[in-house]
């Protein structure tokens, strides 16, 4: 595999120069960010996919949506659809997105949009919402905005400080980029992080003096859900199942069930994948299929025998109390 990176690297470098001479573009003035008078919430990260960015993102929406009007944004990526759309009855998935439907379908009376101009869509939400707070879904490479807290995610198996640029590696923006972030959520840790190692991954980053890091997990829900079932997941002990999964990285899901000792085919498709009809027809045939959250938004109503099995953060170390306290007193004092 590094032979093999080793010959993509000069790509890599020239992407690295095209991507800093953007930023240095930005930095001296020559092109323009904006700022806004309401709290805006970036949360991001420096890979191409797979850092846990969905569940942080409800765990800020659980955080806020009872006490503000909240709003999201996002890009949607692979919508079928262009420029501002704000989510509603009349929405689809394949209109908005699966991440923002799933946003949307899950948390009433949150506003959902979409637009790949995150200042236009910013503008467009305050017009017709007016929301307390926006959170920025997946942005943070993106510097048309200003946002006042910017969260940037990476994987306790796969910290951005030990990978590589695209092509030869999975880093869609330059590592001194995290400099940006006041606050670094290492996600995916294992269960029983130790303080030691905690200690280590925190030196390895290397925070800047203004930044502050936060070690969290993800937890699996005990129970698997269908639109009018629900069912433990010992349930599946029973019954031969397919998974299906159209994520950036199904490893620690596929390590998960398989602790539990459950047998099962899986069928992995690309992240964000559209399911055509072939496809559908396959699915179709299997007696009962368990997929995740966000691929549920897209097969639901396509597949019978559906479950999916619902994750969501959690931070280590008693963490999660400073946390809610930074973000809400960001809110309080914008």
């Amino acid at each position: 595999m590094w032979q093999f990176r080793k010959i993509l690297l000069p790509f890599s470098w020239l992407y690295g120069w095209v991507i800093r001479l953007r930023h240095l573009l930005y930095d001296k003035g020559f092109i323009k960010a904006k700022s806004y008078s309401i709290p805006i919430i970036c949360i991001g990260n420096l890979s191409v996919g797979g850092t846990g960015k969905t569940p942080m993102t409800e765990y800020f929406i659980n955080l806020l949506k009872t006490d503000f009007n909240i709003a999201v944004l996002s890009r949607g990526y692979k919508r079928k659809s262009k420029g501002f759309l704000l989510a509603d009855q009349r929405t689809t998935v394949e209109m908005l997105g699966d991440e923002p439907f799933q946003y949307y379908t899950k948390f009433k009376g949150v506003h959902v949009a979409v637009d790949a101009d995150r200042q236009h869509g910013i503008e467009t939400l305050q017009k017709l919402c007016n929301p307390d707070c926006v959170i920025l879904d997946d942005a943070f490479q993106h510097r048309k905005v200003v946002a006042g807290m910017n969260i940037l995610l990476t994987t306790y198996n796969d910290l951005y400080v030990d990978d590589l640029l695209l092509p030869a590696g999975n880093l869609r923006d330059v590592v001194n980029r995290a400099d940006n972030a006041d606050v670094i959520v290492v996600t995916k840790c294992p269960e029983k992080l130790s303080k030691e190692d905690k200690d280590l991954v925190t030196k390895r980053i290397g925070l800047c003096q203004h930044q502050k890091i936060y070690f969290s997990k993800i937890v699996y829900s005990t129970l698997i859900y269908s639109e009018r079932e629900r069912h433990s997941l010992a349930f599946l002990k029973g019954n031969t199942f397919t998974l299906v999964t159209g994520i950036a990285n199904p490893q620690p899901l596929t390590s998960y069930l398989e602790s539990l000792g459950l047998v099962f085919e899986h069928i992995d498709y690309p992240d964000h994948h559209h399911f055509s009809e072939k496809e559908i027809s396959i699915l179709k045939e299997r007696s009962l299929i368990l997929t995740t959250e966000k691929d549920y938004v897209r097969l639901k109503g396509r597949v019978d025998n559906l479950f999916f099995l619902p994750i969501h953060n959690e931070f280590l170390f008693e963490e999660g109390g400073d946390f809610d306290h930074e973000v809400l007193n960001y809110i309080k004092k914008a």
